[in-house]
């Protein structure tokens, strides 16, 4: 791709440094990580520190002050080495901070998103139930008006950050005859479940804010990738949350989350993106340097057309990504667009990284190089943020749509 069609010089600078903090501090780390589920607290620390965790909202909030493609390269950039540090940057910035930055009051921007915009404490976002996944509208937390505040009840599933994090965003249904337009959604805050990690290494936890009685974090995921990202379920048990905690106007929680989901599409296509980029460069990297019938694989025809397949995808991923990215950050309607980008991406990023094992032969079935972990890491991009089927569905409604205009 034309690094010019999309990209000024702040962005290839922005690009560079992430690069670079990719390799030198989270690649030596990723596999351990991967292996042992521990949060790694120190190189997140060291994102907020590079801005990583505030990309796109201005200096006066805690951001770096760039905007949504230099934040889109951080997510590919750092996919490229480990997807959990890259859905890290993604899930805090896209679900745990935009809603606030977009839809809050100025109270409420002002109280909370220097804390996430900064990487002081990190955040999460709450739609996901065990009876509401792809059908987000079956929302069966309830938050009833009590006065000056709302009783929360009920439970989130596979939240990113849910038990690291200290500021979530959360639906709930304030009025159950109106179906979707009975979600209103709430601010919540917590304290992290790993004080004293959060207090060694310096972030992650701020005494400020309110720990809300009946707001815990529960089980914390055996997942098959991500694994060092920190994926619990959230519990409400008659949570007590102060009227200004709640986000937007009574009722508007499910639309707001809806285009904060095509937003986070973004961010998932740039992950893959990065993941299918990756594998790609390991097989490259593998295939020049393993020697068979005296010469180095790549060299076979049957492998070398493997590996122009592949290229080839990803350069079209860049592109569907980046214009996603480009349409969103210049205000122009992006929902299609951004379903396309993740759909074929989260998919191509499964493509590559079987492809980069098979290339890799035995060894690639081993953890002594990292397309394994590769492989396990794609697998829920198909999944998270909408399925390979819900974007379909969102793609040809959008098409109808813009038939009947």
């Amino acid at each position: 791709m034309d690094d010019h069609l999309y990209f000024s010089e702040q962005h290839l600078a922005v690009r560079e440094m992430v690069q670079e903090f990719a390799r030198a501090e989270v690649a030596p780390i990723a596999a351990r990580h991967d292996e042992s589920q521990e949060f790694p607290w120190e190189t997140v620390k060291r994102m907020g520190e590079l801005g990583l965790l505030g990309i796109p909202w201005p200096e006066e909030l805690g951001g770096a002050g760039f905007d949504t493609i230099a934040y889109t390269i951080a997510i590919h950039e750092m996919a490229k080495v480990c997807a959990s540090h890259a859905i890290t940057i993604s899930a805090h910035t896209t679900l745990g901070t935009s809603p606030i930055v977009h839809f809050g009051t100025p109270a409420q921007r002002e109280r909370y998103v220097p804390l996430l915009a900064s990487g002081a404490v990190l955040g999460g976002f709450g739609l996901t139930e065990p009876g509401a996944g792809s059908d987000a509208g079956g929302t069966r937390t309830t938050a009833v008006r009590k006065g000056d505040h709302y009783v929360l009840n009920g439970t989130k599933r596979f939240i990113t950050h849910g038990g690291v994090g200290e500021i979530f965003l959360v639906t709930a249904v304030t009025d159950p005859a109106r179906g979707t337009k009975g979600i209103s959604s709430f601010i919540l805050t917590k304290e992290t479940c790993d004080v004293a990690a959060a207090t060694r290494v310096g972030i992650g936890h701020d005494a400020s804010l309110p720990a809300m009685p009946g707001f815990r974090s529960g089980k914390k995921e055996d997942k098959l990738g991500w694994r060092a990202s920190d994926t619990r379920e959230l519990i409400f048990e008659d949570v007590e949350v102060p009227v200004e905690n709640r986000l937007g106007a009574e009722g508007a929680g499910f639309v707001n989350f809806m285009q904060t989901l095509d937003a986070g599409r973004v961010g998932v296509a740039a992950l893959s993106l990065g993941l299918a980029e990756g594998a790609l460069e390991q097989a490259l990297k593998y295939s020049t340097e393993r020697k068979q019938f005296g010469q180095p694989i790549a060299h076979f025809q049957g492998l070398a057309f493997q590996l122009a397949d592949m290229a080839t995808e990803v350069e079209a991923g860049k592109h569907l990504t980046y214009h996603a990215a480009w349409l969103a950050q210049h205000g122009k309607p992006y929902r299609k667009e951004a379903a396309m980008a993740k759909l074929y991406c989260s998919e191509l990023a499964m493509r590559c990284t079987i492809k980069a094992v098979q290339v890799h032969g035995g060894y690639g079935y081993t953890k002594d190089y990292p397309v394994e972990r590769m492989m396990r890491d794609a697998k829920v991009c198909e999944i998270g943020e909408g399925t390979s089927e819900i974007q379909r569905i969102v793609i040809s409604r959008q098409m109808l749509r813009e038939l009947g205009t």
